[in-house]
């Protein structure tokens, strides 16, 4: 399977987008370890912290499937750069994937960005951390 399989998930998801205050929608397709592509996008509320980013559904998506492990992560949007996930949304990517997944951030004007997750979220906070010496 080939990222432009990512591609074409999260370009079709992204026109699903609730973003009715922003009118910023995003679309996002992880892979899972089983190959299984999930999409998600974001979902505004009127109370804006209480809304969910792309990457979040996509997640949710996925486990909500039984894969728990992401292989790959493409990120769409109509910005006039590649759109980068939020700080936390980096951190949900982190848990479920290792550092040298790729990412792919996107702008609807065909303009990509490759990168991995590890690079997006330097020190990542990992479960290592919460072991006690």
């Amino acid at each position: 399977m080939s990222s432009t399989d990512l591609k074409t998930a999260a370009t079709a998801i992204r026109e699903r987008a609730y973003a009715p205050y922003s009118n910023f929608k995003v679309g996002a397709a992880i892979r899972g370890a089983s190959g299984a592509i999930y999409p998600g996008v974001n979902v505004e509320n009127v109370a804006y912290p209480e809304g969910t980013c792309a990457e979040a559904g996509a997640i949710a998506a996925m486990i909500a499937a039984g894969d728990t492990r992401l292989t790959e992560v493409y990120v769409i949007a109509d910005c006039p750069t590649p759109v980068p996930p939020c700080g936390g949304c980096r951190q949900k990517l982190a848990e479920f994937g290792d550092g040298d997944t790729p990412v792919t951030l996107a702008t609807t004007d065909g303009a990509e960005m490759r990168t991995t997750l590890a690079d997006l979220l330097p020190g990542a906070f990992t479960l290592a951390h919460m072991e006690k010496s």
